[in-house]
């Protein structure tokens, strides 16, 4: 277990425990001084996620979406961990560690459009914690119930504080009929601890369907009457950032038009990850990054935004 003081106590409680935040969402102090805009930032502190409208181009989307069915046809990187099939069938839900074993996404990981912005948020520089790919097929694409990653990420990763946030880049359109990412605006600013002791190589199980690290019933009907629910539809080439802590989920796809999303998570180089905080041995150097740690270098920044 690690010897850092745990600030955010899950797991091994006896009940459900909500916490109030006790980092910043914004770290930045000037905000004005921003790669997009302030009024950009300050909604994204407020709200702790934030739609950047078809940020990449059509083409762009295009070429993802070759490497996308690329590596759908990829027998030997599909017969390891690193690709996560749905629980009820063979077809694929995730790829992880795109950003080492994707040239293409490894570029995309650095792109100053949503690089740069991370850094600015987190006020350090970043490394990728995470990477996938995650699809929701047309028909049978399963369900992600509601999480804050950051539970997962200080639970079995080890992650100290919430400095850091995801950018999902949309491959397809999102809409409310294919599952597109559901979200409690507000609800950053506070954590949900959860009972349920994590056995060992857990990860193995809740690639496909998580149900310890989940927030119990009762804390998660509070969430909502004080946050209300939104959706996060939008078109493809579409940027969604969200904090570490915001609670999601989306629902599961039984329409005919398929969901997929390109997914980094920028964590500052000050908050590295140390030992877990559940007492377990770290997950995979494929969900969480520790050995192949190296921060991000980008190239020349893009123009200002918003």
């Amino acid at each position: 277990m690690s010897t850092q003081e745990d600030l955010y106590p899950s797991r091994d409680i006896e009940k459900p425990q909500v916490i109030k935040r006790q980092d910043p969402v914004l770290y930045n102090n000037k905000p004005d001084q921003g790669p997009i805009s302030e009024t950009l930032l300050r909604q994204y502190e407020r709200d702790g996620y934030l739609l950047l409208p078809e940020l990449f181009s059509q083409a762009e989307v295009n070429e993802f979406l070759a490497e996308l069915e690329r590596m759908q046809q990829d027998h030997e990187l599909l017969a390891t961990e690193a690709a996560v099939t749905e629980p009820s069938s063979n077809a694929l839900r995730s790829v992880f560690q795109i950003h080492r074993n994707n040239l293409r996404f490894s570029q995309v990981a650095a792109d100053p459009r949503i690089a740069d912005i991370a850094r600015f948020i987190l006020d350090d520089n970043v490394y990728i914690h995470q990477s996938r790919l995650n699809f929701k097929p047309g028909f049978n694409g399963r369900e992600f119930y509601w999480h804050s990653d950051f539970e997962t990420w200080h639970s079995e990763d080890g992650m100290p504080r919430m400095r850091a946030l995801s950018a999902s880049i949309l491959l397809t359109d999102n809409t409310e009929f294919n599952g597109a990412l559901m979200v409690m605006p507000g609800s950053q600013r506070e954590f949900i601890g959860c009972v349920g002791k994590t056995p060992d190589d857990y990860y193995r199980d809740s690639l496909k369907a998580q149900t310890i690290g989940t927030p119990d019933m009762a804390s998660l009907a509070g969430f909502q009457r004080r946050y209300g629910l939104r959706s996060t539809a939008a078109k493809a080439g579409t940027v969604l950032l969200f904090d570490c802590n915001l609670m999601h989920g989306s629902n599961s796809n039984i329409s005919a038009s398929p969901r997929s999303n390109l997914f980094f998570v920028y964590n500052a180089v000050s908050n590295r990850v140390v030992a877990p905080f559940n007492g377990n041995k770290p997950r995979p150097e494929f969900l969480a990054t520790r050995e192949t740690f190296a921060p991000l270098i980008s190239p020349e920044p893009h123009r200002k935004a918003g």
